[in-house]
């Protein structure tokens, strides 16, 4: 069994709104990425890493607005948690954690869990739609 399948909470999310959610979240760290280029480089290319990481999964994902569904739904639930490690725990390891800009990493962090908790992983599956 999934870690994202042992999550009990009501699944309100489905794999399509799901990926809205990641097309907007990779933008957001894109458009942070720009911002803080000449303020912290660290903190923008901490951006730019989590950005690029969701877009890569996005795309390829096996969900709508997925272009090269190369990996399960599923997966990309596991990877998400990774994703959000890497924004709760990158202002740490890139030497900026007690700095503003760390702040936006933390929330966002804590956002991506709760949308790992609040989404069907299961939702293919009952489709039809290999996993």
């Amino acid at each position: 069994m999934a870690i994202t399948d042992q999550i009990a909470v009501s699944k309100t999310i489905s794999p399509a709104q799901h990926a809205v959610l990641d097309y907007g979240v990779a933008a957001t760290f894109f458009a942070l990425g720009m911002r803080y280029r000449n303020r912290n480089r660290a903190a923008s290319t901490l951006a730019f890493a989590n950005g690029g990481m969701v877009l890569g999964m996005s795309m390829l994902t096996n969900y709508p607005g997925g272009v090269w569904p190369t990996i399960s739904f599923k997966t990309h639930g596991t990877m998400d948690l990774v994703q959000a490690a890497l924004a709760g725990f990158g202002p740490l390891l890139f030497g900026f954690a007690d700095e503003p800009e760390a702040k936006t990493f933390y929330a966002q962090a804590a956002s991506e869990l709760g949308v790992v908790a609040n989404t069907d992983w299961n939702a293919d599956a009952a489709r039809g739609i290999a996993a």
